[in-house]
This record gives C-alpha cells, sequence and structure tokens, in this order.
C-alpha cells in the first residue's frame, strides 16, 4: 500500500497523525505492508526566516486567545501522549518558515531516512524547542538519522531541492488540498486530520478489500 502523508513540520496534527498510523500499520501487519512518503505543505509560506512567536501568530492567525491556546496545548498533550509522543509546548515557541525543512526532507528521501528525519523535525520542535530556522540545528538532526552533514550544508547553502518542493506542492495543491496532515492512499483515497488509530485501521482495511476486489 502507497501512502503519501502531506505534512508540515510546524503541524502538531501531522505528528499524531502519523504515530496513529504507525500504531494502526503495526496492528495490520504483516498482512498489509506499506510504503510510506512525506510530501511538502507550508502553513506559513510568507513567514521570514526569523519566524513568530506562537501565541502572537496563533492570535494574529485565527484570533486564539491566551486561555484557548492553554486550552489547546493541555488537549494536544493528551492526544500525544496517548500516541505515543511527548509535546513540551514552550512559552517561547516560534512558528517558522519550514521549507528548508522539507528540502532536507526531500534529499532524505532518496536516501531512504525520509520518516526518520520528519521524526527528528517534530521531536526537535515540539518536545525539545529547538529552533529549526538555525542551520546548525537542522545539520545536527541530519546526523543524527545517518546523513552527511557536509552534503546537508551544501543543500542548505545552496538552491538543490527548490525546484523539487515547489513542484510537489503543486501538485498538492492540484489535488485540492488545503490542510495537514492529508494521507493520500493508493494515488485514490484521501484521510484527512490526525486521526484516532481505530480510524486509520478501519479505513486501512476497507481500502484493502476494495483494491483486492477490484
Amino acid at each position: 500500500m502507497k501512502i503519501e502523508i502531506v505534512s508540515d513540520v510546524m503541524c502538531p496534527w501531522c505528528v499524531i497523525g502519523y504515530k496513529n498510523l504507525s500504531q494502526a500499520l503495526a496492528g495490520l501487519a504483516p498482512e498489509l505492508r506499506a510504503e510510506i512518503s512525506w510530501q511538502p505543505f507550508e502553513l506559513n509560506p510568507q513567514m521570514p526566516i526569523a519566524g513568530q512567536d506562537m501565541r502572537e501568530h496563533l492570535v494574529e492567525k485565527y484570533g486564539m486567545t491566551v486561555e484557548q491556546s492553554n486550552s489547546n496545548r493541555e488537549h494536544m498533550s493528551e492526544l500525544g501522549t496517548k500516541a505515543g509522543f511527548s509535546f513540551n509546548f514552550a512559552d517561547d515557541g516560534i512558528m517558522i518558515n519550514s521549507f528548508d525543512c522539507h528540502r532536507l526532507l526531500a534529499w532524505a528521501k532518496e536516501q531512504g531516512k525520509q520518516s526518520e528525519l520528519q521524526m527528528a523535525l517534530f521531536t526537535a520542535h515540539f518536545t525539545d524547542n529547538q529552533r529549526l530556522n538555525d542551520r546548525d540545528t537542522l545539520l545536527d538532526l541530519v546526523v543524527q538519522v545517518g546523513l552527511a552533514r557536509d552534503r546537508g550544508a551544501e543543500i542548505l547553502a545552496g538552491d538543490d531541492y527548490r525546484e523539487l518542493v515547489r513542484s510537489e506542492q503543486q501538485r498538492m495543491h492540484q489535488l485540492g488540498i488545503s490542510s495537514v496532515p492529508t494521507f493520500i492512499i493508493n494515488d485514490q483515497y484521501s484521510i484527512s486530520g490526525g486521526q484516532p488509530t481505530d480510524v486509520f485501521r478501519q479505513a486501512l482495511q476497507k481500502i484493502q478489500a476494495e483494491t483486492a476486489g477490484a
């Protein structure tokens, strides 16, 4: 089964969705095997490289109050714990432009390390409150998953994978995808949002049965 995950590393629902999907796939193995890849989506493509204070960003973009933000964080933390991921929201957390992260992920895909780097980025941002607009931080994560620091630095300093990321973003837009996470399955089906494990399990079983009967 082919599964493309349209995601932004700045999206907490994306990591919750992925972890729940992983639990569903583990429960369906070995009868169902999946080939997972990640497709780029930028929640804030116009964001400057310096980023923006997270609470300030949520107020400006969604009109969210501090109380609503706190409640949202608490809810997200509970869902994360259930999914097997630790959120550690910090008061000085920032929202960044994630384009360079997507370029590194495109490279990591070629090296068979895309999911590992995606999870390293999620953990760095949401658990460890690291700044993903800092190149040294990104390169440390590259090394952490077994990729070459020198090549990562070369990519960040130049334009490699820029056009590839843009073309994939355009393809996702043409498919009508306007929110993340979106899970595209076998180029035909889609599941939107950070769904619970049972929802993924039932959907995957149904798709597998329909595919087998086609």
